[in-house]
């Protein structure tokens, strides 16, 4: 059996309806997961999830739509996830809000709390609500998308990056509190990738010429560049890493 197997494995994955959470779903079901698709919108994640159950075979994915930033919402889709799969293995955190593009001085309070709100407070609400039973089994994975953003300072997109770094610490600890238990947990750091949630970066003439220039690999990033390495996390090959960043930019970081 392929150490990248996902056969028998229930996945969540946030924000999975567009992007790297769609193109996430996509290869945890060509390695056999079973999917559940949720994003804001029940229609977008109806559409991927027809994908996926067309390709794969009926039952392969669901949809669920949930906000992030709605707690008994994601207690739902936890819930409704357990009626129809019976159990979760995988936990993909990838949903984010990035409100504000500009200097930290002109950030409003409102925008700076949902973007903390939305991108670590609901990765750790998330986290509580599937780990107990991942603890009990002693086998799980949860797979927190970040950003190399955690990792340096920007002048427009500051408290997003204060968020990602931070959720880079959540895997930290949470990974010291469930190794004991056999859960591992891990970030996935993403360089600039081309979605529409970074359509503001991408689309910025200076900071494409900037990749196309100074980037070793001298381009920006495709959604299914991140996808492999949420299969090798939530897959048995990554069973001995746990509390871990991985950098996938391109070389930006280098």
């Amino acid at each position: 059996m392929s150490q990248f197997d996902l056969t028998g494995l229930v996945a969540i994955v946030t924000g999975s309806s567009r992007g790297i959470g769609l193109a996430s779903a996509r290869e945890l079901a060509e390695h056999g997961a079973k999917i559940v698709i949720s994003s804001r919108k029940q229609d977008a994640c109806d559409t991927v999830a027809a994908e996926l159950n067309a390709r794969h075979g009926d039952g392969t994915a669901i949809a669920i739509a949930a906000n992030i930033s709605d707690k008994a919402g994601l207690q739902r889709l936890v819930d409704q996830t357990r009626a129809k799969f019976g159990r979760i293995d995988i936990l993909v955190c990838n949903a984010a809000s990035n409100p504000y593009y500009g200097p930290q001085a002109g950030i409003a309070d409102d925008q700076f709390r949902k973007i903390l709100d939305n991108n670590i407070v609901s990765n750790h609400w998330l986290i509580q609500m599937v780990a107990p039973e991942m603890l009990e089994r002693r086998s799980g994975s949860i797979i927190i998308i970040s950003s190399i953003g955690g990792l340096r300072g920007s002048p427009v997109i500051g408290a997003y990056c204060i968020s990602k770094a931070a959720d880079m610490q959540l895997a930290r600890n949470l990974a010291v509190e469930f190794g004991p238990s056999n859960v591992r947990v891990n970030c996935i750091a993403p360089g600039l990738i081309k979605t529409d949630f970074a359509r503001a970066l991408w689309e910025d003439p200076q900071r494409i010429e900037a990749a196309n220039t100074s980037v070793p690999l001298r381009r920006i990033g495709e959604p299914e560049e991140i996808a492999g390495a949420v299969v090798f996390l939530a897959s048995s090959a990554s069973n001995f890493m746990t509390g871990q960043t991985m950098v996938i930019d391109g070389g930006v970081t280098i």
